[in-house]
């Protein structure tokens, strides 16, 4: 009973602790572009071209495959075969809404009409090379049927990479898509690149697909004028974060080692929870975990490689694992905050996942589908292999509506 007592007094206060509103600038028109580039989609040859990074944990075989597959289906609809990448800078928002110079990539059709804007919500990178600003990522593709996407770093990429990377924070990275969206529709039609329709597209795969919740979310409370939403795709999403807390631990194991870290860090600052990470990580992976996560030079696959372990006992410490110390409890509630489900869409939603997804929990899709069954929501859940390649038959579910 007095264990009760303490979790309820310490949940009661944390929710009284929570940052209040602040007031948000809103001058849009702060995109300065830095490099300018063009490059193809389909080489001449009829393969995917090289650059275009896709999920790195794909074998040699399947990645193969896929570029084939993807580049196969998308070409009768292609439009544009060059693309123009922009990357630069605009001024966002920081954890305490003051101003904040972030970076972001525009890609567009080199020739043709543009037919709307596709905000895209990046999945789970960790090396600074893969930020979007940096690289052709995989969902660049999307432009050559006549889209312009916007793609934002997020918080602790590109020119922030000095930062720690508020990892599934749904408020700040949620708010960075939108910030960049923003101000890259402004420097779009600044240019003479006004799209057909007014109307906005988002797409988030793995960890943006709960971002692109998050920005549906946001848009239709803050800027529903100035991005009207016309439909939002969002595949392998980790939208409870809490559940797939608990089933984590339940299981003691994770398919995706250095989320762990990134979380635990990631909501620790974009909350300010001032939680220690000594309290959270064992030895080994708390003596490391500024090289390994933070410094920004290892990908998700060489991180699990020198973090040497999916077993989350021997990545987290007993304190860490147990909601009913304080910390924890802290840590756990922040979770429940940052999930992405307790909203109403507007718009039409596609949910994707893989039933036997290893990075994100299947049941993270049984849990939005219960959230949203009344909505106009399509739901896609199959036995479409890893995490990883469910990102491809993602992609192309997405292709084929577009």
């Amino acid at each position: 009973m007095k264990k009760a007592f303490w979790l309820f007094f310490l949940f009661s206060a944390l929710l009284s602790c929570r940052k209040p509103d602040v007031e948000r600038f809103v001058n849009f028109d702060t995109f300065l572009p830095t490099v300018t580039s063009v490059s193809e989609v389909v080489e001449p040859d009829g393969s995917l071209n090289p650059e275009i990074r896709m999920p790195e944990d794909l074998s040699a075989t399947t990645a193969a495959r896929a570029h084939t597959t993807v580049a196969r289906d998308i070409l009768d609809a292609v439009t544009s075969n060059s693309l123009v990448h922009v990357s630069g800078t605009f001024t966002g928002h920081d954890f305490d809404g003051s101003p904040l110079t972030q970076s972001g990539k525009i890609i567009y059709p080199a020739n043709g009409p543009i037919k709307n804007f596709i905000l895209i919500s990046h999945y789970t990178i960790c090396a600074d090379f893969e930020a979007p600003s940096e690289s052709f990522p995989m969902e660049g593709i999307l432009a050559s049927k006549g889209y312009a996407l916007f793609i934002a770093d997020y918080i602790g990429y590109g020119v922030t990479v000095n930062r720690i990377h508020p990892y599934l924070h749904v408020e700040s990275t949620a708010r960075s898509v939108v910030d960049f969206a923003l101000a890259a529709k402004a420097y779009m039609e600044k240019t003479g690149h006004k799209p057909l329709s007014d109307e906005v597209i988002l797409v988030g795969y793995s960890q943006g697909a709960s971002i692109t919740l998050g920005a549906m979310n946001l848009i239709q409370k803050e800027y529903p004028e100035q991005l009207p939403i016309k439909k939002v795709y969002a595949g392998g999403g980790a939208y409870d974060l809490a559940a797939t807390f608990d089933i984590s631990m339940a299981e003691d194991k994770t398919g995706i080692p250095c989320a762990i870290p990134m979380l635990v860090q990631g909501i620790n600052e974009g909350e300010g929870l001032g939680l220690d990470m000594k309290d959270f990580f064992q030895p080994r992976l708390l003596a490391n975990y500024q090289e390994w996560i933070n410094s920004k030079k290892y990908t998700i696959g060489q991180i699990g490689e020198l973090m040497g372990s999916t077993a989350l006992h021997e990545l987290i410490t007993d304190m860490g694992r147990d909601k009913t110390s304080p910390k924890t409890a802290a840590f756990y509630k922040a979770l429940m905050i940052n999930s992405t489900l307790d909203f109403e869409p507007q718009a039409p939603l596609m949910l994707f996942h893989c039933k036997k997804d290893e990075f994100v929990p299947y049941e993270n899709a049984l849990r939005a589908e219960r959230r949203f069954k009344t909505h106009n929501i399509q739901f896609d859940f199959g036995d479409y292999g890893s995490h990883s390649t469910g990102a491809l038959v993602f992609l192309g579910r997405v292709l084929d509506e577009l």
